[in-house]
């Protein structure tokens, strides 16, 4: 005998066996205890939630000759033949490959005809939405005004692709995704009775990643069964299975993303790789950990709501410190819009090692989020008594402090108020950087100022490497200061590559490309 998955082999016979949806359940089940059966349904939901298994229970349960409590017997002649698929009075449709007006008209044929045997013909058009716009309109008399022994019951998963007037004469019933745990509690029932031994860590995770659908994971859970048959299946094996990555992984990668370890992020990435995980998965199960994180850090009530092990939730109450909501919100738009990207790419790689950098280095990006993250970085460098290139012109900088011998680590001085010539120049740079000759003017537009030690004057910072005599510019500067202002001060001019304070460290990726490199002295 051949195998049958299990999705088939323990696809529910009773409504009882339905989970998940006892909503819908509880209603079909007083209808037809009350005789009060419509003649037209529409079912609508996601994949795997068990629309067109209700459709045919729904179906066994109108035609069963002893019904008990709204529930079909399974014993008479029309379950028996209902659940083999020999009954004459369930026709199943697959609207995606018979969606034209023939098709249609095929039907509206039929249902002249009375059921032989039984009380009604039951219709049921899968992924109705497939259906052209001729075919609806031809459905649409029939289903307005349909002979009383004929239902129909119409599923699908875009139920906004339906004709109104289609909706407008149906009964629509909207399929839930089913929760995790409901999920985990059946897939535990069916292996108790196939007698395998799993994990319930295990078990929960194949849930997850069900998303909602039971059909989705049974798949999974038959699939990991099959590559470790007469085997106990642990957890580790689903991950490897499915190409997943464990929750420890994404604290890892998580604590060095906030730490701005480029050269870790890119060496941990390879290394899953290297592992064979799928990369799409990785990003998914990434956003929900994000999303995990945010969630504990909105408010501590939202332990209950997240699907992790004590262990895990303990951890990540150590992580959620690390970065503040807008930083954790602009991860998962990140990686939100990598996830996206994936999907049609062919260097999923390059795109996700490009997401990671990105979260570590802010600056690459000009959102409102990165701005918000790159200053919370300045305002914790500044508490920490580092400062900071100036980042406008025209705005004087914190002199710089010498530590002392020692080796100690340097104190956070505030600076002196500046000398009124000095400020007086800061306020009125514009209008004297117009009384220079016309290169020099050009030179000088969008430079930056600081203070030199001990007032002895105002360090002219250019905003690009020109060439230009640094000294002559000095000095003209300093001879309009004096026509204008009436006051001799010192100038110091000098570029990007001159001030020490615009050296950013450069990181050092070379070890891992796997190329050489020809480096010129």
């Amino acid at each position: 005998m051949s195998y049958t998955a299990l999705y088939r082999k323990f696809r529910p016979s009773e409504f009882s066996d339905v989970k998940g949806q006892d909503h819908i359940v509880t209603t079909l089940k007083n209808q037809i205890r009350a005789d009060r059966i419509g003649h037209a349904y529409l079912f609508c939901g996601t994949r795997g939630t068990g629309k067109t298994t209700i459709a045919k229970i729904f179906a066994k349960a109108v035609n069963c000759e002893h019904p008990v409590e709204g529930e079909p017997c399974k014993e008479c002649a029309s379950c028996r033949a209902i659940s083999s698929g020999s009954s004459m009075n369930v026709i199943e449709i697959d609207a995606a490959s018979n969606n034209g007006v023939d098709n249609i008209r095929e039907i509206r044929e039929e249902v002249a005809y009375s059921p032989t045997e039984g009380k009604y013909k039951v219709y049921i058009i899968d992924e109705v939405h497939m259906l052209s716009i001729g075919a609806f309109n031809a459905l649409l008399k029939t289903l307005e005004e349909p002979p009383s022994y004929v239902i129909f019951i119409l599923a699908t998963t875009e139920a906004h692709k339906i004709p109104i007037t289609i909706l407008s004469r149906c009964q629509r019933y909207d399929f839930r995704r089913i929760t995790t745990e409901t999920i985990a509690a059946r897939l535990r029932e069916l292996m108790d009775q196939e007698q395998v031994e799993v994990e319930e860590r295990a078990l929960t995770y194949v849930a997850k990643a069900g998303d909602g659908s039971m059909r989705d994971a049974l798949s999974l859970l038959d699939q990991c069964i099959a590559f470790y048959l007469g085997q106990k299946l642990t957890y580790d094996q689903v991950l490897e299975v499915l190409g997943a990555v464990d929750v420890e992984v994404f604290g890892s990668f998580f604590r060095k993303i906030c730490s701005q370890d480029v050269i870790g992020i890119v060496r941990g990435l390879e290394e899953i790789i290297l592992q064979g995980r799928e990369l799409s998965q990785f990003v998914t199960d990434f956003i929900w950990y994000l999303r995990n994180l945010l969630m504990l850090k909105s408010d501590e009530g939202m332990e209950e709501m997240l699907d992790v092990s004590s262990e895990h939730l303990l951890q990540m109450k150590e992580e959620m410190n690390l970065a503040d909501m807008d930083t954790l919100m602009r991860y998962i738009r990140v990686f939100s819009e990598l996830s996206g990207q994936l999907r049609y790419a062919t260097q999923k790689r390059v795109l996700a090692e490009i997401a990671l950098i990105k979260l570590c280095k802010p600056a690459m990006e000009q959102s409102y989020d990165s701005i918000l993250q790159r200053l919370a970085q300045l305002e914790q460098k500044m508490e920490e008594g580092i400062v900071a290139p100036p980042a406008a012109s025209g705005t004087p900088d914190k002199p710089e402090r010498d530590a002392g011998s020692g080796g100690r680590k340097p104190e956070k001085i505030m600076p002196s108020a500046l000398p009124e010539d000095i400020q007086l120049f800061i306020s009125r740079f514009q209008e004297l950087r117009k009384k220079t000759g016309n290169w020099s003017q050009l030179v000088l537009k969008g430079a930056q100022l600081r203070e030199l030690p001990e007032h002895a004057g105002v360090q002219i910072i250019l905003c690009k490497n020109h060439a230009v005599d640094e000294k002559e510019l000095a000095e003209e500067v300093e001879q309009t200061v004096l026509r204008e202002l009436n006051v001799k001060m010192k100038i110091q001019v000098c570029t990007p590559d001159s001030d020490p304070r615009f050296e950013d460290p450069v990181i050092d990726l070379s070890g891992l490309i796997d190329m050489e490199i020809d480096i010129e002295e």
